[in-house]
């Protein structure tokens, strides 16, 4: 009877484990996180922009379509596929042995997270990467808007990574769900352009990324944006020594130092742009190489206002 009783439950954790998040849930977080922000940011903006802010966001949407379709019909399919199979044939390091549900999908977040990390990276050292990945990054303001405009063909190229990902870790069908909601969630927030109260965001920091780490990340100096790689938790950033704090928000200029110029930066050039770039990244037009003074009267690790 016990084995019986023993062996109904694990069927039925499984099956719960096999089920993505209900629609209306993820649904909820997701337009709820954007309404949020969105207003956030009209009440209490960060920086200052320098684009017109329609014509601007409605570029931006066109490229989120585009990469949401892209992710729709390239990752979604076989990610899916992949944690299904991993509860059925108990692959992964999370299905070596059978962990409380509660545990599995917090190792799953974490040890994604913390991969995603390491892609992030690959897309700015790998040079064919950050062909594609620099389209993100020439966006001359940041907002909430930026998170979802990447080429479409950087998620495609992704995709071979986070099936990896999903078949190294064991993740399940509803754990990989749980983590693509979150992400999405903390990219709109970190992204945003959100003047959170300095004591709250400095506490903030040590735990999840926040929109003055990111802004960092998104600066022309390169020491700068070599920083700050992380996507929810910010202790990958911590851990490997890749955490900058410590530069003021209003003296961060957003974008690519060789694409400054908005009139390159329409919506068809963008597209090309991967297949196209022909000057070096951080070399300004004019010549020259942004740069830092320092020291800062900060520590690296101090948030600056």
């Amino acid at each position: 009877m016990r084995t019986r009783s023993k062996r109904k439950k694990e069927k039925q954790r499984d099956e719960s484990m096999s089920r993505e998040l209900p629609s209306w849930l993820s649904g909820l977080l997701i337009v709820g996180t954007v309404v949020t922000v969105v207003y956030s940011e009209l009440k209490r903006p960060l920086r200052e922009t320098t684009q017109d802010k329609v014509k601007r966001d409605v570029r931006n949407a066109a490229m989120s379509l585009m990469t949401a379709a892209t992710i729709s019909l390239t990752e979604k399919p076989l990610t899916t596929l992949l944690s299904k199979m991993v509860l059925q044939n108990r692959w992964g390091l999370l299905k070596l042995k059978r962990l409380p549900v509660g545990v599995d999908l917090l190792l799953s977040i974490v040890l994604l997270d913390y991969t995603l990390y390491i892609w992030h990276v690959l897309t700015h050292k790998v040079p064919f990467l950050w062909r594609f990945h620099q389209v993100h990054h020439v966006d001359l303001d940041l907002d909430a808007s930026t998170a979802l405009r990447f080429h479409a063909l950087e998620m495609a190229l992704s995709v071979p990574w986070r099936a990896a990902q999903v078949l190294l870790f064991g993740v399940s069908t509803k754990g990989l769900a749980l983590w693509q909601t979150l992400t999405l969630m903390e990219i709109l927030f970190h992204h945003s352009n959100i003047r959170l109260p300095y004591g709250l965001e400095r506490r903030l920091c040590r735990l999840i990324v926040t929109p003055r780490m990111h802004g960092i990340h998104h600066s022309i100096v390169r020491e700068e944006t070599d920083s700050n790689w992380s996507t929810i938790f910010s202790w990958p950033d911590y851990v490997h020594g890749t955490l900058r704090l410590n530069v003021p928000q209003d003296e961060i200029t957003i974008g690519v130092p060789a694409y400054l110029n908005p009139e390159e930066l329409t919506f068809g050039k963008l597209m090309k742009m991967p297949f196209t770039a022909d000057r070096p990244s951080w070399r300004l037009v004019g010549d020259g190489k942004p740069e830092r003074e320092e020291p800062l009267p900060l520590s690296r690790t101090t948030l600056a206002s």
